[in-house]
């Protein structure tokens, strides 16, 4: 994607990018490549190691690096219109970005360099290091220089802000307009910390149809980042009681945590009645990438994530695989959601719905105290029930191609293996009712489901 943003802004009009920006973008270009030939300290006795290993790399395969290059090639395509003034401007301050990377990348890799980066709305943000609020608002040039483990920032009309380097995720100054990046501890004791990232300026999940349902953004004080750590520092433990896959997964596909605002409390017509005022999200371009209000408890945390990682690993097998040819209609039935589904977006459900039914199942197995269990119970009877009424329009379409036939049959036997360990009738009933209430609010609403002939 990178590759492809440097091609797209070479090939642009220079009505859309002036040549002064296209040359900016070729310096930043070349320091990213210096910055990618600098191997860790432990490799550079190896001459050829993954290139995922160079400090660069690993500053560019942040999830939120894809947020901000589509958000740059959609500004260079035709589809951005004509080059007005304030297009040209703006697609300017996009990829004026680069520089920042740039910046943070070669600082990490330990290289010794003067840039001019420009702050914007008053905040220049250095990924992975931390930002700073300069003395004025509005776009204020910046100095930086980086040399000994430290970045110097200057500005005109404010005194130097001297950022100290840290292992891992931020970067310390006594500079009260300095606030480091910050990261929860890893998800196991020996692992790398995860970065809970308030600062990147691309982290927003608005503008995108399928997340309209989402806050946006916020900044964490001390507060609410003693939140977030609270529920994270009981996670762990909570995915193991719902399988030693689900925290093995945890460790190897999460990377980035983006908190948002929390939301205000769902429609009372809503179909979904697990909401508490809480919402998470991923994004196809950001993976590893988990977008969420603060979470309020570890087990809700738990579940956010093993709801969320099943996005992202259907995300990446759709793009590796066509499952089916179905187009972008809303017509299908969701017991989750009030409003129409696309065929993905119901296959999106159904596979995420899945996973959670399993993983409570789990939870109810082993869980110790008998409130926790029945709650666990709970949980699981009413997404089996809601996968069990979304099923039949997966299997029954035609659309599916050879591997999508394979993986909704597999959604099918795993259903079916829940039915071993079956909820207490009264949780099995409960969630059966919920569903048929909801089929019939949404058929008043929305007229019958689609029913295909195999069914």
């Amino acid at each position: 994607m990178l590759r492809a943003l440097l091609d797209a802004a070479e090939g642009a009009d220079t009505a859309v990018l002036p040549a002064g920006a296209r040359a900016r973008l070729r310096e930043d270009w070349q320091l990213l490549e210096t910055a990618d030939r600098v191997l860790p300290a432990g490799d550079r006795g190896n001459p050829s190691p993954p290139y995922a290993t160079t400090p660069a790399r690993a500053r560019l395969l942040d999830p939120l690096v894809g947020l901000w290059v589509r958000h740059c090639l959609s500004g260079l395509g035709p589809e951005a219109g004509p080059p007005t003034e304030r297009r040209v401007r703006e697609l300017g301050h996009d990829l004026g970005h680069l520089g920042t990377l740039a910046a943070a990348a070669a600082a990490r890799a330990g290289i010794s360099f003067t840039v001019r980066l420009t702050a914007r709305d008053g905040v220049l943000v250095l990924p992975s290091l931390g930002s700073l609020r300069t003395a004025g608002p509005g776009e204020v040039p910046v100095d930086v220089d980086c040399a000994d483990g430290r970045l110097t920032l200057r500005q005109t009309g404010a005194a130097a802000v001297v950022v100290q380097m840290e292992d891992g995720i931020g970067a310390w100054s006594a500079a009260p307009g300095w606030t480091p990046a910050y990261a929860l501890p890893g998800l196991l004791p020996d692992g790398p910390p995860l970065p809970l990232d308030d600062l990147d300026p691309y982290r927003t999940v608005r503008g995108d149809p399928r997340h309209h349902e989402l806050s946006g953004p916020t900044a964490l004080d001390e507060t609410a980042r003693k939140r977030w750590l609270e529920a994270w520092s009981g996670t762990a433990d909570m995915l193991r009681l719902g399988g030693e896959h689900r925290v093995t997964e945890a460790v190897v596909l999460l990377r980035c945590l983006v908190p948002l605002a929390e939301p205000p409390r769902p429609d009372p017509d809503t179909t979904d009645t697990g909401g508490t005022g809480s919402c998470s999200g991923t994004r196809r371009e950001a993976f590893g990438a988990l977008f969420s209000s603060a979470p309020p408890t570890p087990a809700t945390f738990a579940a956010t994530i093993v709801h969320e990682l099943q996005h992202t690993k259907l995300c990446v097998l759709s793009d590796m695989l066509d499952l089916h040819h179905a187009g972008p209609q809303r017509r299908h039935f969701a017991p989750w959601r009030p409003d129409p589904r696309p065929y993905d977006g119901l296959l999106q459900g159904v596979y995420s719905h899945l996973a959670l039914a399993d993983f409570f199942q789990r939870c109810a197995l082993r869980a110790e105290h008998p409130g926790h269990r029945e709650t666990a119970w709970s949980e699981h009877a009413r997404y089996r029930a809601q996968v069990a009424a979304a099923l039949p329009a997966l299997v029954g379409s035609p659309e599916l191609t050879a591997p999508g036939r394979r993986f909704v049959d597999q959604l099918v036997a795993t259903h079916e293996r829940l039915a071993e360990f079956p909820a207490p009738r009264g949780h099995t009933a409960r969630a059966e009712a919920s569903v048929n209430e909801a089929r019939d609010l949404w058929t008043r609403r929305h007229g019958p489901a689609v029913r295909y002939p195999q069914e």
